[in-house]
């Protein structure tokens, strides 16, 4: 009997199970995602940020612990907003950052002076961007299985490349090379934020698991020369950026010194069996 025990103890754990195939959405998930970002992004004022007038979302988000003064997510009408994206993430570090916020919230609400001062304000820590794209997918029906909610992009970035590695037929957002592909309404526009940056999304897979400031985007429109995309977080608020684009609509590299794009992620919502809607219906 102790063999049998001691054999059992060195016996190899039981292989995971194998991932569960991604489900294919009818494309109104696609069209509802899409209304809830220009919906967010107008409950925010519309505020719209290019590359020679405004900050890029990862310098905003980068400055936002050395900002004097609080931006547009301190404001006390603000505070359910940003708190519905964190709820869309369920992990110690959304929760954490709940915690905290209450409690400046309430701080903020018996001495609303105290919400203008440096340093105050609620929200001003950690970055949300990622809660925001979260909460989007959410929002619109994506289940957690299709898009894995995170307070992170890299890890998000993560499940979607392990999907379309495993079920390349069946994924719902598959990389493009960014430098090549051009993005479409639906599309999630990604850019890395790291002194070291990913020449493209296959330098990713070896580091899978592993954090790497990102800035991600939900492309909204496409016009002749920019990809409008709305983002959480840019300019402590939501945002619609408009990147410029070549005449064929693939996006230009980025200024240096500031964020890399290394991917777009094709949504195909609504584009899978049985629906299969081309992207021109």
């Amino acid at each position: 009997m102790a063999l049998l025990l001691v054999l059992a103890g060195c016996a190899t754990p039981a292989p995971a199970p194998p991932a569960e195939p991604p489900l294919s959405y009818p494309p109104d998930v696609r069209d509802r995602l899409l209304r809830l970002a220009l919906e967010e992004w107008a409950e925010w004022g519309r505020l719209v940020s290019t590359p020679a007038a405004a900050p890029m979302p990862g310098q905003a988000m980068q400055a936002l612990e050395d900002a004097a003064t609080p931006g547009p997510e301190s404001a006390l009408a603000n505070f359910p907003r940003v708190l519905a994206y964190w709820r869309a993430v369920e992990n110690g570090e959304a929760a954490g950052a709940v915690a905290r916020n209450r409690a400046r919230y309430a701080v903020a609400l018996a001495h609303p002076e105290a919400a203008a001062l440096p340093g105050g304000g609620v929200w001003r820590e950690p970055a949300w961007s990622a809660a925001f794209i979260s909460y989007l997918m959410l929002r619109a029906g994506v289940d957690r299985r299709e898009f894995p909610s995170s307070a992170a992009h890299s890890f998000y970035v993560d499940g979607m490349l392990a999907t379309a590695a495993g079920f390349p037929d069946q994924a719902p957002f598959l990389p493009r090379d960014w430098a090549s592909h051009a993005p479409e309404p639906g599309d999630l526009v990604c850019a890395d934020r790291s002194r070291r940056p990913l020449a493209g999304w296959r330098g990713r897979l070896a580091e899978a698991g592993e954090f790497r400031p990102m800035h991600c985007d939900l492309v909204v429109s496409v016009s002749p020369g920019f990809v409008e995309a709305v983002g959480g977080n840019v300019g402590d608020a939501v945002t619609l950026s408009r990147f410029p684009a070549d005449a064929a609509g693939r996006l230009l590299a980025r200024p240096p010194g500031g964020p890399i794009w290394f991917a777009v992620f094709e949504n195909r919502l609504g584009r899978l069996p049985p629906w299969n809607r081309s992207p021109a219906s």
